[in-house]
């Protein structure tokens, strides 16, 4: 089902390259635009969704939790405690700040419930050693299990040029990660790279599934010869006792796409939607992504019933709301522009629950906000002779 949504409170904050973390039947919003106000200095919200009305909450986080910046198109996995079982954690790496800087950290987030049972986010930054990924952004990280133990694999992305290479001129130029594959040891912090014969290119905004110790590689683009690969790489962990290893399959696929959004519908099924087949043609069809423990099998599924709007729309994004479902943005034409908002909002469900019940809110003392929108950062808008700048500008 394909449902439009009505933007609501500070829905304005929304902008290309967010995140979604869900928790339970709660969902946060990460990536606001611009710099979080002193007034709600967490820049991480509540997706409310009621009635097709959606709002972002300011959230609270725990008085231990370290700074998170809101970031960009970062790499972000759930992490449970054992396989299959319930989401405690996520893992954030690398993505933009509003000053275009690529972040190098390592977050990890976690929900906490208080005796009344409200909740908190908490925040702590995870310190890394041994072959230490660069910063970087457009890349993807997932869980692995082998051997009752478990590691995070961390694969492509790009990033700003080497600072002995940059010039004024191409100060701002990003280039393709190296085609290194990182592992890297939640417990001691410890990260090891591997360079994969099979990996050819580094590879950004690709869509990447786990399953056991297996991770599946689709699609993506690299910089470097402006290409989509057709293939998919599996790749396959082994956690013994002594050093861990790593090995690439490529699998010849008909797939060729960057920054498409994947949900899970089922605990081995899947669907890809959204993208790009080129710099310049969207993708509209969905994919069935459906594993066991040796196989993959990729089918054309049926595609919603898209919009004139999103026909014609150049560009989209979203994000998984978890649960088979899909939340994405289009841009207002011109002759919306007298909306709020800057973007349409669509909810895609491939799963058998309404997305109405996935999130909620804290309650009513969470309604004072309403009457109080939140904005961009004062500090970071350029004004003159009238003119207002973009954030990137």
């Amino acid at each position: 089902t394909l449902q439009i949504v009505t933007p609501g409170s500070n829905t304005s904050l929304i902008q290309p390259g967010f995140s979604l973390l869900h928790f339970g039947s709660h969902v946060f919003y990460l990536g606001q635009k611009g710099w979080p106000k002193r007034s709600c200095p967490t820049g991480v919200f509540l997706l409310d969704l009621k009635n097709n009305d959606l709002k972002l909450r300011p959230t609270t986080f725990t008085n231990d939790s370290c700074y998170l910046p809101p970031l960009r198109h970062p790499a972000v996995c759930s992490f449970s405690a054992s396989q299959g079982g319930e989401i405690t954690q996520y893992l954030i790496h690398g993505g933009k700040t509003p000053n275009n800087e690529i972040s190098h950290k390592l977050y990890l987030m976690t929900m906490v419930f208080t005796v009344n049972k409200r909740f908190s986010l908490c925040c702590t930054e995870k310190d890394l050693a041994g072959d230490v990924p660069e910063a970087r952004y457009g890349h993807s990280m997932n869980v692995v299990f082998s051997r009752g133990k478990t590691a995070v694999v961390m694969f492509g992305g790009r990033s700003y040029m080497p600072l002995n290479q940059r010039t004024t001129e191409n100060w701002n130029n990003v280039i393709d990660c190296e085609q290194l594959v990182y592992l890297i040891d939640l417990q001691f912090g410890c990260s090891t790279s591997f360079n994969l014969r099979e990996l050819q290119d580094g590879l950004s905004f690709h869509v990447s599934l786990a399953r056991n110790d297996t991770i599946y590689i689709f699609g993506g683009h690299s910089l470097g010869n402006n290409f989509r690969p057709p293939n998919v790489y599996k790749i396959k962990v082994d956690l013994p006792l002594g050093s861990p290893a790593v090995s690439c399959t490529v699998i010849n696929s008909k797939l060729s796409f960057s920054s498409s959004i994947v949900t899970q519908t089922s605990p081995d099924e899947f669907v890809i939607v959204g993208g790009y087949e080129s710099d310049s043609q969207k993708r509209l069809i969905c994919n069935g992504v459906f594993l066991d423990d040796e196989t993959i099998d990729i089918q054309e599924i049926e595609t919603p019933d898209w919009t004139g709007e999103i026909k014609h729309s150049k560009t989209w994004f979203g994000a998984d709301m978890g649960k088979g479902a899909v939340l994405f943005g289009i841009p207002v034409d011109n002759k919306h522009q007298s909306t709020d908002c800057s973007f349409f909002f669509y909810v895609l469900n491939f799963g058998d629950n309404d997305p109405a019940l996935q999130t909620c809110s804290q309650g009513s003392t969470e309604e004072q906000e309403d009457s109080m929108p939140l904005e961009d950062s004062e500090e970071f808008t350029f004004n003159r002779d009238g003119n207002i700048f973009d954030e990137d500008t």
